[in-house]
């Protein structure tokens, strides 16, 4: 946890991290006869990613997934970071910064569970939706109203958006 209220360190950010299951998704998943997995995912949610696209921020997914439809989902919102299959977060947290050149303070980060608690003690910002596991909730700067998959995203892009004078149509 920061010593300064949450709210401070919304004026640094200008790239969103997320994780995908239980984030953009309520964690439950729909198996057809083939195997294949199904989720839905919350339209405000989209809504606020493309507006911090086109607005210029960097958004980056890291998943443990591997869904061709969850890409094909966000590459339809304008995200092209997408790091699939990556189960232990913070390799590719590290890369993704040194890629960009970003200082940590630039960095929100929201997961739910546990693979997302090392890339949330190096983010500026650790962020997760209400229903995060204990774990994850003890380390978050920052814990949303919302559930995953029910808005936790767009409270955290439009928070910072709002704070930076961007959340303008």
């Amino acid at each position: 946890m920061k010593e300064k209220n949450y709210k401070e360190y919304l004026k640094e950010i200008t790239t969103f991290v997320f994780d995908v299951d239980g984030v953009f998704t309520n964690t439950q998943v729909f198996v057809d006869n083939e195997g294949e997995l199904f989720r839905s995912m919350n339209m405000k949610d989209g809504f606020a990613i493309k507006t911090a696209v086109s607005k210029g921020y960097n958004i980056c997914i890291i998943t443990g997934g591997s869904n061709v439809g969850v890409r094909k989902r966000f590459e339809g919102l304008g995200v092209f970071d997408i790091y699939m299959l990556r189960h232990q977060k913070l390799d590719t947290f590290l890369e993704y910064q040194k890629s960009k050149g970003l200082r940590k303070e630039q960095i929100l980060y929201m997961g739910d569970d546990m693979p997302d608690i090392p890339p949330m003690q190096h983010a500026g910002l650790a962020t997760c939706p209400q229903d995060a596991v204990p774990e994850v909730k003890a380390v978050a700067d920052y814990i949303s109203h919302r559930d995953g998959g029910q808005g936790a995203v767009r409270d955290v892009i439009e928070q910072v958006l709002k704070v930076r004078g961007d959340w303008t149509f």
